[in-house]
């Protein structure tokens, strides 16, 4: 028998089996039981949250002969049809590459016939942002008089790109990101129910790899499987995804807050002799000084082991968290740098020594002589001024008071700046994935971040995103 890939074996088959999506599956749920089903969905989220594997629940349940309590049965001829790939009364399209007018014209024709052995004809497009001009303006017109017969579910990363004609026709849901604990639960039922052994550790690794991806998580455990060990390690994700050691990340920022080039020197050597990937290594290292600045604000915000947490917080008694947010911007210029250099390895090298020295003529050091620690932070202050970390850091607090701990975890990574226009910038640094953009897109997330800046600011201030991407 052929091999399947662990994301096929364990693809959803029912809505409860969607990991991490339960407020779609109980409106779902509910509107098969009542009979309230819409003509027409658009599920956005990240890639891997759920929206393909759902779209095809739904199209099941719709048509199912024998429903219990919402969920497709999976056992009646429709079912089974439709499990096979043999129903033709339900069509998937993959917009990416059928994205012309006449694919949705042939739609449009179809459209007006009866289901052939099912209730209704369900019509999936994904990655439907994918669409031309023309494409849209046809599905526009189906979607505005569709017959009785017809669902369309539309799946989606990039719903900003829809025109707001189409999401205005369809019952839109939201899939999250899929959080670190929902993902190592499942890795384990999959593990356990096809007797792979593997380490807490290897599944947290994983979890924190897959960037709240479900399919992304599930890829990575089937290339361990088939490296062929009895057991999967943390040891051997790392080096089958080329992540660095996590001590190489504490070792490293160690190196560049206390000023010691020396040290930096030696595990740049020790990483090349490893062959590690230097591109993959700096990404690491932005992220890793993300969570150290995340942890000055709440540290139950990381997915971290208890050890690694008290590694981090020694990181935190050597500097400032205004260091570590310029270290974020600092290594990706480096990154930016170095990524179509031919000579990565001695850019990289020289921009590691002149962040050691940067601190050191701080007098930031293990040794404890130089400036005080008042001056080191006047002049830390002073080096990064445009990131006006005090009201950054009332922004955030008041966010954590007011429970909005999404957007406070989001706006970590931003700087936060009143200037001389009588605007508060919210400046981002980094491009955003598609759940934070979308959430920062949200009416009710704008409201929340100008409650909280305009309370910081004990009066009344417009609010403006600068370099959002």
């Amino acid at each position: 028998m052929a091999y399947m890939a662990l994301y096929r074996k364990f693809r959803p088959l029912k809505f409860s089996q969607v990991v991490g999506q339960e407020h779609v599956e109980k409106t779902l749920k509910n509107q098969i039981k009542n009979q309230r089903i819409g003509h027409a969905y658009l599920f956005t989220g990240g890639r891997g949250c759920g929206k393909t594997s759902t779209a095809k629940i739904l199209s099941r349940a719709v048509n199912c002969l024998s429903p219990v309590d919402g969920e497709p049965c999976n056992e009646c001829e429709i079912c089974k049809s439709a499990l096979a790939g043999t129903l033709v009364d339900i069509t998937e399209m993959d917009a990416a590459s059928n994205n012309g007018v006449d694919n949705i014209r042939d739609i449009r024709e179809e459209v007006e016939f009866i289901p052939t052995s099912a209730k209704y004809r369900v019509y999936i497009i994904d990655e439907v942002h994918m669409l031309s001009t023309g494409a849209f303006n046809a599905l526009l017109k189906t979607l505005e008089e569709p017959p009785a017969h017809v669902i369309f579910i539309l799946a989606t990363t990039e719903p900003q790109k829809l025109p707001a004609t189409i999401i205005s026709r369809c019952q839109r849901f939201d899939f999250k990101r899929i959080t670190v604990s929902d993902i190592m639960k499942n890795i384990k039922y999959i593990c356990d129910s096809s007797n792979i052994q593997i380490e807490e550790e290897a599944q947290r690794l994983i979890a924190n790899l897959s960037d709240g991806a479900m399919r992304d998580a599930i890829s990575i455990l089937d290339r361990c499987v088939s490296d062929g060990e009895s057991i999967i390690t943390e040891q051997k994700i790392r080096e089958l995804a080329g992540v660095p050691q996590f001590n190489y990340l504490v070792n490293m920022t160690k190196a560049i807050v206390t000023g010691n080039s020396e040290d930096a020197l030696k595990i740049v050597r020790e990483l090349l002799d490893e062959g590690k990937d230097l591109n993959v290594f700096l990404w690491e290292l932005i992220k890793f000084q993300r969570d150290i600045s995340i942890y000055y604000v709440d540290k139950s915000l990381l997915d971290y082991s208890e050890k690694q947490l008290e590694e981090i917080q020694s990181l935190t008694k050597l500097s400032n968290q205004t260091l570590y947010l310029s270290l974020i911007s600092k290594l990706s210029d480096v990154q930016s740098s170095i990524k179509w250099s031919t000579e990565q390895e001695i850019l990289f090298e020289a921009s590691i020594i002149k962040l050691c020295l940067e601190n050191n003529k701080s007098g930031i050091g293990e040794s404890g002589k130089g400036q005080t620690p008042i001056n080191v932070i006047a002049s830390v202050k002073e080096e990064m001024a445009n990131v006006n970390s005090d009201l950054k850091d009332r922004v955030l607090t008041i966010l954590k008071e007011n429970e909005k701990m999404r957007i406070q975890a989001d706006l970590i990574t931003t700087t936060i700046e009143y200037k001389d226009d009588g605007i508060v910038h919210i400046i981002f640094n980094d491009v955003l994935n598609p759940v934070s953009k979308s959430n920062f897109q949200k009416e009710e997330t704008k409201i929340a971040i100008k409650q909280a800046v305009q309370k910081a600011m004990g009066k009344e201030v417009s609010v403006k995103y600068d370099n959002f991407k």
